[in-house]
């Protein structure tokens, strides 16, 4: 009877380790369709990523105010002091702002399939910051690794019908600047050690990225704005589903480890490239655009596999489909 009852409870807890990266595949997939047809659409017509993204932001601080401070049904974790959050929240959320707006912006510009291209070059990007800075160590295999990355990007982009630089320069811009906010975190966690729980990242991270998104957006968008008829219902449910999103992402990596939401995360990114071929006409999928995407996620595959040997201590919950959790729980 205890055999039986042990088994139940191991099936039972597949089941829902199984059903988290399902609902993260969907989410952030689907997110990610919804901003780009937000974006672009004609239907909805609101051409403003940086509005966009400060509602999110705005959307997410209100919601985790209400269920961590008013309904409590989730709890901030305890340590965070002003000296901290001037200098460690305050930077990373400003790269965080950044990374969420230009990777909005370059939706305008560049088709879905071809961004989750440009955005397999992410660990390219964090490991040569990361060596400048002496957080990762050069070596043949790393170097063999980033080549591989480096390569089938660029046999992907070069099979691009109708590559955009503008949308490439802010994609680029992207990722940069969400490199930038991983080896920032590394560094603060290093020096501090403190360590937050992903909802406790987005209580105290969320206001913070609004404000300064919420500058730029004064002198960029809001008067462009001011005469735009307000989609409330679908604006709200993306705002919505973002937050969605972030609860999925803290579901997953509370139920499995940083290499199976890597793991996830590439699947989702194939996913999103496919579907994308058959939802957008503007999407012309090549071979050579195929063929290098699968070099560059071989390479990303072989990064995810090499780095939890190494050791990695970074983790913050994504407010963007752009990202995926990295680490079960979570450190600033």
């Amino acid at each position: 009877m205890a055999d039986r009852n042990r088994i139940r409870g191991f099936l039972r807890d597949e089941y829902v380790t199984y059903a988290s990266i399902v609902l993260y595949i969907t989410l952030s997939s689907g997110q990610i369709f919804f901003n780009k047809w937000v974006l672009s659409s004609k239907e909805i017509n609101f051409p403003y990523p940086l509005g966009l993204t400060l509602l999110h932001m705005s959307f997410s601080s209100v919601l985790c105010f209400l269920l961590t401070k008013v309904f409590k049904v989730m709890k901030v974790e305890d340590g965070m002091t002003l000296e901290i959050y001037v200098t460690s929240v305050i930077p990373i959320g400003a790269m965080f702002a950044m990374t969420l707006w230009l990777g909005n912006t370059a939706y305008l510009y560049i088709t879905v399939a071809f961004s989750q291209m440009l955005k397999a070059i992410m660990p390219v990007a964090v490991f040569i910051l990361g060596v400048s800075v002496g957080l990762e160590i050069m070596s043949c295999k790393m170097l063999l690794i980033m080549s591989v990355i480096s390569l089938g990007v660029l046999i992907a982009s070069y099979g691009e019908l109708n590559i955009n630089w503008i949308g490439v320069v802010y994609q680029m811009g992207g990722i940069v600047s969400e490199a930038l906010r991983l080896i920032l975190m590394e560094i603060f966690v290093k020096r501090k050690g403190i360590k937050l729980n992903p909802v406790s990242l987005m209580y105290y991270m969320s206001p913070c990225s609004a404000i300064c998104l919420f500058i730029p957006w004064i002198f960029l968008e809001k008067s462009k704005m001011e005469t735009w008829n307000f989609h409330v219902l679908v604006l709200s449910l993306n705002s919505l589903c973002t937050f969605a999103l972030n609860l999925s992402i803290f579901l997953v990596i509370s139920q499995t480890s940083a290499l199976t939401i890597r793991i996830a995360g590439v699947i989702k990114d194939w996913i999103v490239v496919l579907v994308s071929a058959l939802l957008f006409a503007e999407t012309k999928l090549t071979i050579i655009n195929l063929f290098g995407y699968a070099i560059a996620i071989a390479g990303v595959a072989a990064y995810n596999n090499h780095k939890p040997k190494n050791g990695e201590c970074i983790t913050l919950v994504s407010q963007s489909p752009t990202n995926s959790g990295k680490e079960s729980g979570g450190a600033l």
